[in-house]
C-alpha cells in the first residue's frame, strides 16, 4: 500500500523516483508515448499521488529536461576541455567547439527528445508558475552553455555566446525529429535510394549549422 512521504527527505525521493522511472520510460519510447497512467504505474503510485508531486505530466518531463540539461553540461565541459585546443585559431577552435558540441548531445538522445518536445508540447500543460520557474532555469541554463562555448571561443563575446547556445537549443529542438525516421521513411529509403538526400545525420548537420554559426558571428564581431 502506498505510504504517503511525511518529512522533506521522503518527499525529495519520491519526486526523484518519479523523475528516475520517467527518464527509463524515456530510454524505451518518444516523449509522445510517456503518459501520466503509465508513468504512475512504473513508480507504483496512484496518479493522484504522483500529481502531489508535480502537476501534470508535463511537468514531470519538463524537470527531467533541466536535470538532464545540468547533466550533459558537466560532461561537456569535460570534453571540450580535451577537444579544443587554446592554442589553436579561433576558426579551428570553432570547428572544434561545434564537432564536440554536436557529438556530445548525440550520445544523449533523451535530452535531444525533451527539447524537441519543450516548446510544442512540454510548456503547453503546465501552470504560469511552472513556466516561469522553467523558463528561469532555462535561462540559467543556456547562459551556462554560453559560457562554456565563450570559454573555447572568447573572441566571440558574451552577447554572441549567449546567442550561439540559443541557437544550439532551436537548432537541435527542430533538427533532431528530422533524423529519427519512422519505420515507414527508412522503408521509402531503402527502396529509393533518390530520397537518401532527404535523410539527414543529427551529428553531422548540427556540426555544420554550428560551425556556420559561429563563423557568421566572429566574421560580424570583426567588422
Amino acid at each position: 500500500m502506498f505510504q504517503r512521504a511525511r518529512s522533506e527527505e521522503q518527499r525529495a525521493a519520491r519526486r526523484q523516483a518519479i523523475l528516475d522511472t520517467a527518464a527509463a520510460m524515456l530510454a524505451e519510447m518518444p516523449v509522445a508515448e510517456v503518459t501520466l497512467n503509465e508513468l504512475s504505474r512504473r513508480a507504483g503510485l496512484a496518479k493522484s499521488n504522483v500529481l502531489r508531486y508535480f502537476e501534470s505530466r508535463e511537468a514531470v518531463l519538463l524537470e527531467l529536461l533541466d536535470s538532464s540539461w545540468q547533466d550533459w553540461l558537466v560532461q561537456l565541459e569535460a570534453e571540450l576541455a580535451g577537444t579544443v585546443a587554446p592554442a589553436d585559431p579561433a576558426a579551428e577552435r570553432s570547428d572544434q567547439l561545434a564537432a564536440t558540441v554536436a557529438a556530445s548531445l548525440a550520445t544523449r538522445p533523451m535530452l535531444c527528445d525533451l527539447i524537441s518536445a519543450q516548446a510544442a508540447v512540454l510548456e503547453r500543460n503546465v501552470s504560469p508558475q511552472v513556466a516561469a520557474q522553467y523558463k528561469r532555469a532555462s535561462i540559467t541554463g543556456i547562459t551556462a552553455l554560453g559560457g562554456l562555448m565563450l570559454r573555447s571561443v572568447p573572441e566571440l563575446g558574451e552577447p554572441d555566446g549567449f546567442r550561439l547556445a540559443g541557437a544550439t537549443v532551436m537548432t537541435t529542438a527542430a533538427l533532431w525529429p528530422h533524423t529519427q525516421p519512422s519505420a515507414a521513411m527508412l522503408a521509402a529509403y531503402a527502396a529509393d535510394p533518390a530520397l537518401a538526400a532527404m535523410r539527414l545525420d543529427f551529428t553531422a548537420t548540427l556540426r555544420e549549422v554550428l560551425e556556420v554559426l559561429v563563423a557568421g558571428l566572429l566574421a560580424r564581431s570583426s567588422r
